[in-house]
């Protein structure tokens, strides 16, 4: 079992930046890939970036990419999401998730990850 607990919303003006943290507990951190999502009123989850497990592969949704940075701390047992240029369209819940078989092929789809986060609030303003 693995607990994930996201921090570091809040409201924050369009241009401005945040960054998100997400410490997990229970078993070993550093085996698992941890994916950031959102999901926005009335919209379905969606895809924002994965980490692999060691921190040295990243992905993006092309939404983000140039914008966001997703890194890792594993003797913390933590993951981060740096959010910068933010855009209003970016206002959403954002989540963590942490997969042990993530693959590239997979690495977006929500349902192959094992465990989440109860997600924390971003909103932007224009």
């Amino acid at each position: 079992q693995v607990q994930l607990v996201e921090s570091g919303g809040g409201l924050v003006q369009a241009g401005g930046s945040l960054r998100l943290s997400c410490v997990a507990s229970g078993r070993t951190f550093s085996n698992y890939v941890m994916g950031w999502f959102r999901q926005a009123p009335g919209k379905e989850r969606e895809f924002v970036a994965v980490i692999n497990s060691r921190g040295g592969s990243t992905y993006y949704a092309d939404s983000v990419k140039g914008r966001f940075t997703v890194s890792r701390d594993n003797a913390k047992n933590t993951v981060y999401l740096q959010m910068n240029s933010l855009k209003p369209e970016d206002t959403a819940v954002y989540y963590c998730a942490a997969g042990l078989h993530i693959t590239i092929v997979t690495m977006r789809r929500g349902t192959e990850y094992d465990y989440w986060g109860q997600g924390t609030q971003v909103t932007v303003s224009s």
